[in-house]
Formats: structure tokens, sequence, C-alpha cells
């Protein structure tokens, strides 16, 4: 059973020689990954992303981890491990370092080089920026950190693997066990089985896909599956990926190359991460396929591929605004393709699919994930998280990254393979876990609550006024201004009302004004009356009556302004 955050206590002080593992986030949820580990007054972070935002989170442009906790101890941080460039991994880096710019980093080349810009954007000043690389070992403070490889969905993706006093820990990240992978860069079991022999006290592992039984599909399985889609296209073709999925935009020039077709990227993240992931050359692009907006508009629609963002059903990415025609460029139409090829996340279903539909009804031919192999899974499946259960043999798992059906399915496959389930520890975001003589113990909680970006303002938006948000949007928004004498009980001006989002015409509302000017009389008549009883007044009328003829539940904001106060005023 997974334990409630908002009724653990608060952790006790940590004891000498114990290593305190917090999640502030990435457990229960699919993003904003990072992990605290904490050992005799010194802390280790890993990982540092961001959450989208779903619907339910009008106006939010992202999510981060929750750094309250340790916000008056960043002095103490030893160092910041990034286990791979992905933006639930890396993206809230630039809002960390905002507290304390000097934190060193450590990480692949490739994730550094991702890291690198977004701090250029945030004008973060003393960066530390640390390359690491498969196979190094390297001390921070009390913790004796070894890196190895781990095949993802995006290269030069690492697990870490914890040495301390008060024992082991080794830390996946994201991970698969493809065997054929693109860049020939396998997941290093052979560590993975020496760091079993040597003993792991807590595998905190992936957890995404543990529903999906057997393997993961191989890799080198999509781009023949491309080359087909390419082959029989006629007219213009979209591929909409993640912008750091470097694998697949190679098979995408690959296809494009094969059927004599020329790419154009779109989108601001995905032309630097490619230009980066070229520069490195963890990108091939073949010659004289990569070509501008300008080039690709002169070629007939045959010979186009255009490379977007926006595969997860975003409305401001380049397929979104294609979608709704919206975009400078590009239009599709009859004879069109649009590749989706990433896999679904979790709670983005209705965006995508409503993208799906749009582009359908445009008269585009759309392939996905449901209806041909064009993704697969950058997430170890049941069957390769057992093998590795096997293989390691560990005292204790932790699962990571995913909700809470993934979490619970993960533990049950390590009890499958002979882990007691009292040394599974189940947890969420903000729940705080004792590693002590060989044993896992949840000892509490600290507040981890969402934290959002919302334009410039980070961690000013409050759920009541998201909650306002989502009122504004779905039910609608009633405005109703009137001027008064209180002193004389008088309406001098009003009751106006205007309405967004309620009725088409704001003349709908004539039949019930003069209840609503009743209903404000009735009020000033009161000898204790002032503004705010005015309000209230009209606010129930008003409400009443949509309520019962609209059947909508509108945010109305009843304005009464005393002329004695407007004098006052001035």
């Amino acid at each position: 059973m997974m334990p409630v955050r908002e009724e653990l206590p608060q952790p006790p002080a940590l004891e000498p020689d114990v290593l305190r593992i917090t999640p502030l986030g990435g457990l229960g949820e699919i993003g904003r990954n990072m992990t605290a580990f904490e050992l005799n007054g010194s802390i280790l972070l890993a990982d540092c992303g961001v959450l989208f935002p779903e619907e339910n989170q009008p106006g939010v442009d992202l999510i981060l981890p929750d750094f309250s906790s340790i916000l008056d101890r960043l002095d103490d941080v030893v160092g910041l491990v990034l286990t791979h460039g992905h933006e639930d991994h890396i993206g809230a880096v630039p809002y960390l370092l905002r507290h304390r710019p000097n934190i060193p980093i450590y990480g692949s080349e490739l994730t550094l080089a991702f890291v690198a810009p977004k701090l250029d954007e945030h004008r973060i000043e003393g960066r530390n920026l640390n390359i690491i690389s498969e196979g190094q070992r390297l001390k921070l403070g009390p913790f004796d950190c070894e890196f190895v490889a781990v095949t993802h969905s995006i290269p030069d993706a690492l697990a870490v693997f914890l040495r301390t006093i008060a024992g082991t820990v080794l830390l996946t990240g994201d991970f698969k066990m493809d065997q054929l992978p693109l860049d020939g860069r396998l997941t290093d079991l052979r560590s993975f089985a020496r760091f079993g022999e040597e003993g792991v006290d807590l595998f905190m592992v992936d957890s995404t896909n543990a529903e999906v039984p057997g393997f993961v599909t191989p890799e080198s399985e999509i781009g023949p599956v491309l080359d087909d889609v390419f082959d029989h296209a006629e007219g213009q073709i979209v591929v909409a990926s993640f912008a750091s999925h470097v694998h697949r935009v190679q098979q995408v020039f690959d296809a494009a190359a094969f059927t004599g077709r020329k790419v154009c990227l779109m989108g601001r993240s995905m032309e630097r991460n490619m230009r980066i992931a070229e520069e490195l050359q963890y990108l091939d692009i073949p010659e004289d396929v990569l070509v501008s907006t300008k080039e690709i508009s002169q070629l007939p629609p045959g010979q186009r591929v255009y490379m977007a963002t926006g595969s997860q059903g975003e409305p401001m990415a380049a397929l979104g605004r294609i979608a709704k025609r919206e975009h400078r460029f590009v239009e599709v139409g009859p004879g069109d393709t649009v590749v989706f090829a990433s896999s679904l996340i979790p709670g983005n279903e209705n965006p995508v699919y409503r993208v799906i539909n749009a582009l359908t009804r445009l008269g585009a031919q759309v392939v996905h994930q449901a209806n041909a192999k064009v993704h697969v899974s950058g997430h170890a499946a049941a069957g390769e998280l057992i093998y590795c259960y096997n293989l390691i043999q560990p005292g204790n798992v932790m699962p990571i990254h995913g909700e809470v059906r993934h979490l619970v399915a993960n533990g049950k496959l390590a009890e499958k393979t002979g882990v007691p389930a009292a040394r599974v520890v189940l947890a969420e975001s903000g729940v705080v876990v004792d590693l002590s003589d060989g044993e896992a113990t949840v000892v509490g909680a600290v507040p981890c609550d969402y934290v959002y970006v919302d334009g410039r303002s980070i961690g000013e938006l409050s759920e009541d006024e998201l909650r306002d948000r989502r009122v504004l949007g779905s039910e609608g928004f009633i405005s109703i201004y009137a001027v008064v004498d209180l002193e004389a009980g008088m309406i001098l001006s009003g009751p106006t009302i205007r309405a967004v989002g309620t009725a088409e015409d704001d003349s709908v509302f004539d039949s019930i004004s003069e209840d609503v000017s009743a209903a404000l009389a009735r009020a000033l008549d009161k000898d204790d009356s002032d503004t705010y009883q005015c309000q209230q007044a009209m606010r129930r009328v008003i409400g009443r009556w949509v309520s019962r003829s609209l059947r909508r539940r509108p945010m109305i904001v009843p304005i009464v302004v005393n002329q004695g106060e407007e004098g006052t005023d001035e």
C-alpha cells in the first residue's frame, strides 16, 4: 500500500551515517524528476526536470520540483548529477541555479550540451559544468559515484551507482535493454551484475513500462517502417517527435535520403538540439538533405519532409499550429502524411487525439503508434525489469519515474523475483526514506507541491487561482458593474452586465436585469449597507438565474462603486 504523504509526519533529525533519500518530484507522475541524497551533512542531487502542464492547468508553462525542503541548505550540495538530457530530467536546472549558480553539475557530453543553452537563456553566470562518461568514478563529498552506460531514447544516458558508508544505491535513470541500439551503446549489464555481486542495498529503478509485458522492440525495427511510410507517401510528410529524440530524427533523415526527399527542422528547440547533436557527432545528417524553410517551400510536395515538435498535442508547438491552420509556412491537406513518432505520455491523450482528429479532418493521413510501428519506448518493459532484478538481487527496491500504477506494478515485479514485500518501498514525491543497516524505511515526508511557472512568475500561482482559471475556461465569466450613492441609498448607474463564455450575446441578460436592479435597491435600503453587501446581493440573483437558465456556473465578479468613494479618490 502506498503511504499517503499528507498523513506522514515530518522526518526526524538525520542520524550520523544514515543515508536519507528524498524524491522532490518524479514519483507518482511522469516528469519533474529529482532526488536528494543526504549523508552526514552533505547533499547530492540527481536530476532536476520539469513536468509539462495538462489541460486543467491553464496558463501554466512548466511545473518544477519543490525545492523548498533544500533551499536553505544549498551550500551543503556537493553536486547535481544528470542522468540524461530529456526535459523531464534537466528542464528545471536553471530555476535551481537561480538560488546557487555555482552548484557543480555532472553529466555526459550531450546532456550538458543541452543544459548550457538553457543557462544562457536564464543568464546564469558562474556555472560549474563537468563532463563525465561511462566507467568514470567520482568522489563527491561522502558519495562515491560510478557512472555506467544505459540505453534510452536519447544518446549518452547514464545510470549512477552510489557507494556510501550507509550502503549502496543503484539509480537507473531512464533506461531500457535494447540489444540492437542505433548507436551501438548497450545498457552495461556487466556493470549491473558487478554491482549485484558487490551488493546493492537499494535499487531505484525506472517504472514507466512496468505494466507492459515482455521486452521493448529494438529501435532498429523503426527505420524500415519509416522507409515504407516515406516510400508510399504521395505529398509532403510531417514527422512529430520530441525535440531531443536524436535517434528518431536520425531515422527520419535516413528515410528522407532513401526516398529522395529533403528535411526541414521546425521549432526552435528542435533546430537547436539537432545542431548540437550534429556538432558533437551524435547525429549524422546525409549530405544535401537538410534545407531551410525557404528552400523547402520551392520544392514539390512529394519531396518535402518537415521534422516538427508537438507530438504531445501542445497547442503552441509546430504540429499544433499546423493542425489549426495557423502555421506560417506549412499547410497540410489531402495526399499529405503526418507521423507521430513518439510515445503518448499519460495525461496527454485528449490533446494528442484532438490534433490527430484535426489533421484527419484536413485530409491528411495520420500515422501513429496505434496503427503502425513508428515508435518504440525508451523505457524497460516488465521482462527487462525482471531480468535486472534477477541479475542484481537487490536488498531493497524503490520504484521511481512513473505514475502510482506504474510504481505499484514495478514493486510487484520485484516481489515475483524474491524481493520481500517489506523491502519494496512504494513512495510518492516528498516521501522520505532512510537507508541504514541494509534496510530502507519510510520515516516521514516533506512538502512537495507543484511549483508553477506562469510567464515570469515562479511559485506564485496557487491552486485556488488555477481553479478560478478552470472556471473561466469552462464556465465563463460575468461582470456586473454599478455606481451607487450609499448615503442617499440610490443607484446612479447600472447595473451593467457583461459576459464572456456564457452566452453568445449580452442581451440574454435583459430578462434578469430588472431583478438584479431590485436586489441592489433592497440592499441600499438597509441602514448598514456597504459596497460588499450590494455586490453579494447582485451576485446571488445573477448566480441563481445563470444556473437555472443557462446551466452554467461561471465566475461572477460584481463591482459596486460608491460615488462618495470616487470623490474621495479624486
